[in-house]
């Protein structure tokens, strides 16, 4: 079929505008901060999508042999486009904990009353270690699991605590100054600067939805147990209440102000708590679990599913 000169326009309009959002996006996104970086992400999507649709309504989307122009070439720039926005979402966690962590545990806290401690407390209690096992934490933020770790086991026994924020390292390392037997490691779940089969546990607490990819992190944790070794994960799951999931969201919509007010910027708890709604609910999360080679995979809900404990072994 001969394409029209003005269907030619058409396509070669779409194809410049395309062109032109992408590189504006990939030059300017390290200039865009917090929850403007979403907002400016989802005009950009409605935007292409838009346009997709004016054209695939128009029939003049044909697939083209000559490799530069058709519903193909498009498809692989919207692939282009989420790809660096994949890329760019280490960033944009990174600003979001860098403007919070000084005041991490305060505001941890502010928003659970302070049950996030008795979470922490179910998860080690859960875990149940032995005198002589160890563990990698990680996205370990000041510390709490490892302190509570050693607290339950023996004082000077070895572990790992692992952040990708090394403003947060800094905090943990000033909070736990007199636990000598931490190693406090700079990097992301997604590639752990550990050897393979090293732990006996591996633990992640409100960390696994902020990674970049759940899949490579869950990779990353199954590599470095040790075979017969346990994963662990504290996260913010689905409610099961509706009661109480009607009472939990409209409370959420306060936590940004108290944000607001207590470390003085409320925009990385608007990032959080969607983040959280986000988020897959309990029996996904297993699944993504079994799909890393996990075993025995569960899920323990606490607070009503407020939050959940997931855990699978390595055999």
């Amino acid at each position: 079929k001969q394409i029209e000169p003005l269907e030619k326009f058409k396509i070669r309009y779409l194809e410049n505008l395309v062109t032109f959002l992408i590189i504006l996006f990939c030059n300017n996104s390290s200039n865009l901060r917090g929850i403007l970086n979403l907002k400016f992400l989802f005009v950009i999507i409605t935007f292409l999508i838009f346009f997709c649709c004016i054209f695939l309504a128009n029939d003049c989307l044909t697939i083209s042999t000559s490799g530069n122009s058709g519903i193909r070439y498009y498809i692989d720039c919207i692939k282009l486009f989420m790809q660096q926005y994949l890329q760019n979402k280490k960033g944009l966690v990174q600003s979001v904990f860098d403007r919070v962590y000084d005041k991490y545990d305060l505001m941890n806290d502010f928003m659970s009353l302070g049950v996030h401690r008795i979470w922490k407390k179910n998860l080690i209690n859960m875990m149940n270690p032995s005198l002589n096992s160890n563990l990698i934490d990680v996205a370990c933020g000041t510390g709490d699991i490892g302190k509570l770790f050693l607290d339950n086991t023996v004082a000077d026994l070895a572990i790992t605590c692992i952040d990708p924020n090394k403003g947060m390292i800094n905090k943990g390392k000033e909070k736990l100054n007199k636990y000598k037997n931490i190693d406090w490691i700079v990097a992301p779940a997604e590639k752990l600067p550990v050897l393979d089969n090293t732990f006996d546990f591996y633990t992640i607490s409100f960390g696994l939805r902020n990674t970049r990819s759940i899949s490579k992190a869950l990779s990353e944790a199954y590599r470095v147990l040790k075979p017969g070794g346990r994963f662990l994960c504290l996260e913010f799951s689905k409610i099961q209440n509706s009661n109480l999931d009607f009472v939990y969201k409209n409370y959420s919509k306060l936590i940004p102000l108290i944000g607001g007010f207590v470390v003085g910027e409320k925009e990385p708890y608007e990032y959080l708590i969607n983040s959280i709604e986000n988020f897959v609910n309990q029996e996904e999360l297993v699944s993504l679990i079994e799909e890393n080679n996990f075993k025995k995979c569960l899920y323990r809900n606490l607070s009503g599913g407020i939050v959940s404990i997931h855990s699978g072994w390595k055999f």
